[in-house]
């Protein structure tokens, strides 16, 4: 038995049954309740007594379907992914991805929402991919609260503790023996941080755990609670997150090539590599800085400038250790540290924002989708006020999903038939072909399938919501027979704060209850979704919901609100609702996943032309709400007149599009208009929008070339970084020198030769390059940028040249504006080098 059991808590400890769902009948099999309940196969060995492990192991066919498992699992570990068949070039050894939060499962609850689920699912992607790459974040003893609603229709909140004993991660051990633990200096004191690990599939999340009995009490509390906390508290989780993390890493001996921060908060891991860098090579932190930076990738998902971290700079002052002895020692002082993290260097009472420091310390950072890269150009721009907004150094990697973690038993196997059994182990690949052989009838039936088990699910879980506040039984009764399977049934789920207008559905509360209630064309709607403790607003808007029912009796049977949105929650709506509505002001929704989620499973969208659903919409594969006509740098003004326009919209869009097309049937019962919408939406958007064309994207687009900049600045003769920032130093102290001459433009059979003088004075000519510019015509569009040929040199004039060049058709003279920039092989312009010269 006991060889049977340490067989099983292997299984058990590899989080890959979170989408890989070959040991649900096992885990079934030994303890059906608490596996229903917990989803956790290891607290469920935890408490299983050995009397029933015995009886279930004597069961026949136990021990082969045990062999089986094993079996699969050895062949996945062998299979060299994506990423290992890639032909012969560069090869990253790792990727250490950075977050504050990590949503894999309820068995491991350390995520508060969007921004958790997408690190999740690219962990869970990079095992599938074969990337090599470790996961990096923070083991909470608290993890995001726990959602409860009260008969009055107020949000509580839980927070239940996270014993580690129950969770599926184990402690590291140092090499020497032990269990690891790294140190972070604190003012008088050192932080011990212990280290735990969880097996995702082929890849690592480490996670480190501030709770040890050697720190004081407040310090063990700084991995107390996610989100917790003071502003103070928030600041020590990041130093923990950066700083600690990148120590834990090297006191593994993990060599990382490139370093991913998923979001401004794991910014302190820039310089802890850099410090790291300069002491293990003996060199200028300085020069460690340039070696370094091109190794580093950062994801903003911040839509807002408010949303940025910053801090006081008196309280950075306090904790950062690189302004104490460490910086003296490296030849940094506290205000260049503090330079790093401000938009105007000479205020010195300008907070420290962590969003700067992340960016000014990767090679490149990407927004997470097209729109959101244009606000993210705007919300950045302060750093290079003298560059035009657009050709701030912001691109974008639009988000995906785990595809394997969110479709349903049903859709899997119709994935299977129509395109092949390990279609979500390679990249991205066009599926379109597969998919549009399937039959109407077929795809039909999966979403006839995914509704009802909806159904089933949403009155379990409202019974048991019901039962736990304590409501009357003839409620609870009629939870039971909540919703009918066979009725257009709509889901609206994601965290409840003002700029998603969670409410734009109750804008016309009497207009809605009819859509609803039609005898004909009865609609349904499952609602979900927290708002942050502190957010009383939020809280309001879920309330409304709850009122919503209070008020209009006929809507109880159609309208639920189901408390306590978490991953599990998430995966059966997604498997089951008809159409996804998303309603945010736009442009405030960076990306959004929740939509992409539906596809797997044949769920269509109804949203605001916002994140995502910008790049993805056309008529055929879901609905609009909105023109996006609205520009992507607004101000992110509350527009009621707007909000009143969309809900207007979304109204007509259910009552004259959406409702009669689901309802619309032939003679065999099927709603071919709405299918339609459906083998297309699925054909075309679920590659698309999948984490395998992601992670595609981030290697080749970031990774590949991030590694190999930092390989050639990393090289011992430390020539190319020297070479670097002498150009820099040369360039900032004969910039003002640089002088524009005449520019003249002349017709030449249809084109438009320009010509110009340029005095460099002592900058040499291959320091710059001379371009003329024009402003894009289209919103999003990039500018028109044209490199000028330096001809002869100009008589008498020191470092006086002529420049030529031709203008592409169809923008006229005045369109056009010469500026000279900085210019180096192996430079980042102009995150490394803004000096830039306009033609007055």
């Amino acid at each position: 038995m006991q060889d049977a059991l340490e067989r099983l808590r292997a299984v058990a400890l590899d989080l890959r049954w979170t989408w890989s769902h070959q040991a649900d009948a096992l885990w079934q099999r030994l303890d059906a309740a608490t596996w229903e309940r917990t989803r956790n196969p290891w607290a469920l060995l935890q408490g299983l007594p050995h009397d029933r492990l015995a009886q279930v192991i004597a069961e026949p066919g136990f021990a082969d379907e045990l062999d089986r498992l094993e079996r699969e699992r050895a062949a996945y570990a062998q299979d060299r992914g994506w990423y290992g068949r890639l032909p012969d070039g560069p090869r990253l050894e790792r990727v250490a991805y950075f977050c504050m939060e990590f949503g894999l499962g309820e068995a491991l609850p350390l995520y508060a929402g969007g921004l958790g689920i997408l690190a999740g699912d690219y962990l869970k992607a990079a095992s599938d991919m074969g990337l090599p790459a470790v996961g990096v974040g923070l083991l909470y003893q608290q993890g995001y609260f726990r959602q409860t609603i009260d008969a009055d229709g107020w949000q509580h909140e839980a927070y239940p503790y996270n014993d580690p004993g129950s969770l599926p991660i184990t402690p590291v051990t140092a090499p020497a023996g032990g269990w690891l633990r790294v140190t972070v200096e604190l003012p008088g004191r050192q932080l011990l941080l212990r280290v735990w690990q969880a097996c995702v599939g082929r890849v690592t999340l480490y996670l480190l755990d501030s709770n040890d009995p050697l720190n004081t009490p407040a310090d063990r509390g700084i991995t107390g609670e996610l989100y917790g906390g003071s502003q103070e508290m928030r600041l020590l989780q990041e130093i923990v997150l950066g700083i600690g993390g990148w120590r834990a890493l090297e006191a593994m001996r993990l060599p990382v090539d490139v370093c991913h921060l998923n979001e401004g908060h794991a910014a302190f891991a820039v310089l802890e590599r850099a410090r790291s860098y300069a002491v293990r090579r003996e060199v200028p932190f300085w020069e460690a800085w340039w070696a370094t930076r091109p190794g580093n990738v950062f994801t903003t998902h911040t839509a807002v400038a408010s949303a940025f971290d910053t801090y006081e700079p008196a309280l950075i002052l306090r904790y950062l250790p690189y302004c104490h002895a460490a910086a003296c020692a490296l030849d940094v002082t506290c205000k260049q540290i503090l330079d790093l993290g401000r938009a105007d260097p000479a205020n010195p009472h300008e907070p420290f924002n962590l969003a700067y420091l992340a960016l000014r310390g990767s090679g490149a950072t990407n927004a997470v989708s097209a729109l959101h890269a244009q606000v993210s150009r705007e919300l950045f721009h302060t750093l290079f006020p003298r560059w035009p907004a657009a050709e701030t150094p912001v691109g974008h990697v639009t988000n995906g999903v785990h595809v394997p973690s969110w479709d349903s038993a049903a859709a899997d196997r119709l994935w299977e038939r129509a395109v092949g059994k390990w279609r979500w182990r390679e990249a991205a690949q066009t599926m379109e072909e597969g998919i549009l052989r399937v039959g109407d009838r077929d795809l039909w039936a999966l979403r006839a399938a995914g509704r009802r088990d909806l159904v089933d699910y949403t009155r379990r879980r409202l019974v048991w919501q019901l039962s736990q506040r304590g409501a009357p039984a003839n409620e609870v009764e009629q939870a039971r027979r909540v919703f009918d399977p066979g009725t257009l049934t709509l889901g609206f789920a994601r965290r409840f704060t003002e700029y998603k207008r969670p409410n734009l559905l109750l804008h016309d509360p009497e207009r809605l209850c009819r859509l609803l209630t039609n005898a004909e064309r009865p609609v349904q709607l499952v609602v979900a979704g927290k708002a942050h403790p502190k957010d009383a607003a939020g809280k309001w808007l879920v309330r409304k919901w709850l009122q919503l029912v209070h008020e209009h009796p006929e809507a109880r049977a159609h309208v639920v609100f189901l408390e306590d949105y978490d991953i599990a929650l998430a995966q059966s709506l997604v498997c089951g609702v008809d159409a996804w509505i998303n309603t945010p002001r736009r442009p405030w929704e960076a990306c959004g996943t929740s939509g992409m989620k539906v596809l797997v499973n044949g769920g269509l969208n109804v949203s605001v032309l916002d994140g995502w659903w910008n790049e993805a919409y056309e008529p055929a594969v879901g609905w609009a709400v909105g023109d996006g006509a609205s520009p992507a740098a607004a101000a992110h003004e509350v527009n009621p007149a707007s909000d009143a326009l969309d809900a207007e919209q979304l109204y007509r869009l259910l009552e004259t599009e959406i409702v009669p097309a689901f309802y619309q049937r032939d003679a065999d019962g099927i709603p071919r208009a709405w299918v339609a919408r459906v083998r297309a939406s699925m054909a075309r958007l679920v590659p698309r929008f999948s984490t395998n064309r992601m992670l595609r994207e981030y290697v080749e687009r970031l990774y590949h070339p991030g590694k190999e900049r930092f390989a050639r600045r990393s090289a011992y003769d430390r020539t190319l970084v020297r070479e670097l920032q002498a150009w820099q130093g040369d360039l900032a102290r004969a910039w003002q020198g640089l002088r524009i001459g005449s520019v003249a433009f002349s017709p030449r059979e249809g084109e438009l030769v320009c010509a110009a003088q340029v005095f460099l004075g002592t900058i040499l000519p291959e320091a710059v390059r001379v371009e003329l510019f024009a402003d894009a015509t289209e919103p999003g569009a990039s500018p028109v940028v044209v490199d000028l040929v330096r001809g002869q040199a100009i008589p008498d004039a020191e470092g006086g040249w002529l420049y030529r060049g031709i203008a592409p058709d169809g923008r006229a003279a005045e369109h056009y504006t010469l500026r000279v920039v900085p210019h180096h092989a192996d430079a980042l312009v102009p995150l490394e080098n803004d000096c830039i010269l306009w033609q007055r």
